[in-house]
């Protein structure tokens, strides 16, 4: 498909010079006999804010996880930073380490406050030590914005802050692409906003993001390229006012017509 090869950047091609931190060819996923992804290319830079959108039982999620191999894939590759991602093990759990990952519900140790759900990943994968990784991960908190909920449980916490919590918790390991799979899709409508501010700051820190989202202003307003999908495969991909304002495909425009008329 002659859109899928067209990946501008705000308009603009990424400088060859800037690496490329994931990359899939040719990924193929199947559930039993059924086929979820098909032959997916794509390719994300340093920097770059990659938002997914499609509609459900697209693959969007299902790809986003086979970046870290929470999902296994049937054939092709997946490199972060270079690496080929590993099968299991040692080397699959350092490489994992490399790659954040902020879910549509929270995922939190429900058992462990705020502050040791951040702490816990620098000091075991990292062996930072608990005051360096406690004074990092009271600044985490606080960039998100929940410092003050720092001793809570996540059952203390609304979903809002369950999900910012994440989000610093995934931060801590200093990871070189964050990955977000809805995470605003489980949340009540006035919660959503506190998490797009989060993230709308981490796009302008320069953060390296894939993002699958029903969220249309975010995308709009903070991609340098949405990828669409559907059926498995990778429909368009443009800069996101190319793709809203003019669609190439019939599919990708049949899927904003529908949201635009509701």
């Amino acid at each position: 498909m002659a859109d899928q090869q067209t990946a501008p950047m705000n308009g603009a091609p990424p400088d060859p010079g800037t690496p490329t931190i994931v990359e899939l060819k040719k990924v193929n996923k199947s559930f039993g006999d059924k086929q979820v992804l098909f032959d997916i290319d794509l390719s994300v830079h340093s920097g770059e804010v990659v938002v997914v959108l499609g509609p459900s039982g697209s693959g969007k999620s299902t790809m986003c996880r086979t970046i870290n191999r929470l999902e296994a894939i049937n054939s092709g590759e997946i490199r972060v930073d270079g690496q080929l991602l590993p099968e299991e093990g040692k080397a699959l759990a350092q490489l994992r380490a490399e790659v954040g990952m902020v879910f549509q519900s929270f995922n939190l140790f429900a058992h462990k406050s705020a502050l040791e759900n951040v702490t816990l990943g620098p000091m075991k994968v990292r062996k930072m030590s608990k005051s360096k990784a406690e004074e990092k991960g009271m600044a985490l908190l606080r960039r998100v914005g929940v410092e003050d909920q720092a001793h809570k449980l996540p059952a203390q916490l609304s979903g809002g802050q369950q999900q910012r919590v994440a989000i610093a918790r995934a931060l801590a390991m200093d990871p070189k692409v964050l990955l977000f799979d809805e995470p605003t899709s489980a949340l009540d409508p006035e919660m959503v906003n506190e998490v797009l501010d989060v993230m709308t700051d981490l796009v302008r820190a320069g953060m390296t993001m894939i993002v699958v989202t029903h969220e249309m202003g975010f995308a709009r307003r903070a991609a340098d390229r949405v990828v669409f999908m559907s059926d498995g495969r990778i429909v368009e991909q443009n800069d996101p006012d190319s793709f809203f304002d003019h669609p190439h495909t019939a599919r990708a425009k049949d899927f904003l017509s529908k949201l635009l008329t509701h």
